[in-house]
This record gives C-alpha cells, sequence and structure tokens, in this order.
C-alpha cells in the first residue's frame, strides 16, 4: 500500500480528536479564503471553493465562519494575506516528503519547517527534488462495512474511477483531479456513503520503511509537520508494514 494511503489510514483515526481541538478549522478557513482570493466566492464556479465548503461542513464549521473566511477571500472584509507555499525534503530512510503550506509569513513558516525535519532525521530539499515523484488526482474512502466490494467497484467503474485499493478497514478509490467531484457524485446518487473525498497527491514509487526505528521517526515527523497551524496537508512516499506500523503509529 503506497505512502497516501497508509498516511490516509492514520489520519483518519486523528481526525476526532483534531476536531476536538479546533485545528482543523484553523486550516479549512486558510483553504476557503485562498480558494475564494484565487477562484472568486461562488462555489458553484469555484471548484476548489466548493470542495472547501464541502470538508468544513463535514467538519460542522458554523456557517458563520465559511460565510466570514469566503467574504475575507474575495475582499468584502479586511483579513490576512496568505500566501501558498510547498516544501520539499527528506524524511527518514530517505523517503520523499511534500509539504503544503499557506502562510501569512513566509520566513517564519520555512523555519520552522526545516527544524521539524531536522529534529525528526530528515532534511528539507531543493525545489524540484521530490515534487517530480508526486502526481495530482483525487481519493475517495468509503467504509468497508458500508458497501460490499463488488458494488462498490461496479459503481466506481461505471463513473469512470481509475483504481481501487484495499485500505484495511477502508476502499480507496482514486480518481483523476478533473473527475473527482463526478465519481463523488455517481457513488453518492446509488446510495454509497462517502468518508472522505479530496484532491491529494500520489507517489509513483515506494520507499519500504521495515526499520522500526526510521518508521517511528517517520511517523513522528509527519505528525509534526501535520500539526504546525501553517501546514495544509503533508505527502510522503513511504511504505511500512502493518505489523511495524501498528507498534509505532
Amino acid at each position: 500500500m503506497s505512502g497516501h494511503s497508509k498516511w490516509s489510514t492514520i489520519k483518519h483515526k486523528k481526525a476526532a480528536q483534531d476536531a476536538k481541538r479546533g485545528k482543523i478549522f484553523t486550516k479549512l478557513i486558510k483553504e476557503i479564503t485562498v480558494a475564494a482570493r484565487l477562484g472568486g466566492g461562488d462555489p458553484a464556479a469555484n471548484p476548489r471553493l466548493r470542495a472547501a465548503i464541502e470538508s468544513a461542513k463535514a467538519a460542522n464549521m458554523p456557517k458563520n465562519n465559511i460565510e466570514r473566511a469566503i467574504k475575507k477571500g474575495t475582499g468584502e472584509l479586511e483579513g490576512v494575506s496568505y500566501e501558498e507555499v510547498t516544501y520539499e525534503g527528506y524524511g527518514p530512510g530517505g523517503v520523499a516528503v511534500l509539504v503544503e503550506t499557506i502562510t501569512d509569513n513566509r520566513q517564519r513558516t520555512v523555519a520552522e519547517v526545516r527544524h521539524i525535519f531536522a529534529k525528526r532525521g530528515g532534511s528539507l530539499g531543493e525545489p524540484g527534488s521530490v515534487a517530480w515523484i508526486f502526481e495530482k488526482k483525487g481519493l475517495i474512502v468509503v467504509e468497508k462495512d458500508k458497501v460490499d466490494e463488488d458494488t462498490l467497484m461496479a459503481a466506481a467503474l461505471e463513473a469512470e474511477a481509475e483504481d481501487i485499493q484495499d485500505a484495511g478497514s477502508e476502499w480507496e478509490i482514486e480518481t483523476s483531479a478533473e473527475d473527482l467531484s463526478k465519481v463523488k457524485k455517481a457513488l453518492a446518487d446509488k446510495g454509497i456513503e462517502i468518508l472522505s473525498a479530496k484532491v491529494t497527491m500520489v507517489p509513483s514509487n515506494i520507499v519500504k520503511v521495515d526499520d522500526e526505528k526510521k518508521a517511528q521517526q517517520l511517523i513522528a515527523l509527519m505528525n509534526a509537520l501535520e500539526e504546525n497551524d501553517d501546514v495544509q496537508n503533508v505527502y510522503a512516499n513511504f511504505d511500512i508494514p502493518d505489523e511495524i506500523l501498528e507498534k509505532v503509529a
């Protein structure tokens, strides 16, 4: 199973805890603000904003918070000026790590990201050092106890999904980034309950990490990056055997 699959599985287990701390709201508000600034405040004409609003609603964000973030993005309300910056680096075992941030202070963010890498056995790389390994895709997650494999397979293939992977207690449906909304709607129309649906970065090659110490450092690195307020998304190309992952995650 690829790194994005392993990490997405771990993140689902953390989601409730993150929501309780309110940290997820901070990230979602930034994403809504930037999406509105870049593509306008109408979700019908702005796919990125529409996806961000759906994520916010799924996290039970109050409607007022969503509307305020949109207005800050469009300039109707005064707000912080954010920019998107992507950082690339290497984790323990030579794992490629891609870090997407939204920040109001680039110098602060790069210093913090560099420190996180260095403290946990990794290193920040040059632009272009690992980005070529990743491709933008749509990823839909469905819990196995919500649908049987044959039903899901038929519905996903009919909707022109690209691949279906077994991710333990979940199914992961991979689509092109452009077809994510179409496939998600097709599954929903057939009564299939969706746990999450988002655009993600899928690695083209995988690094196997079967050393327990390196695996522990790697998970600590991923967690520390995710915890940073400026970090929106973290992607990696690791494969940690399940028996080791259970110990370190």
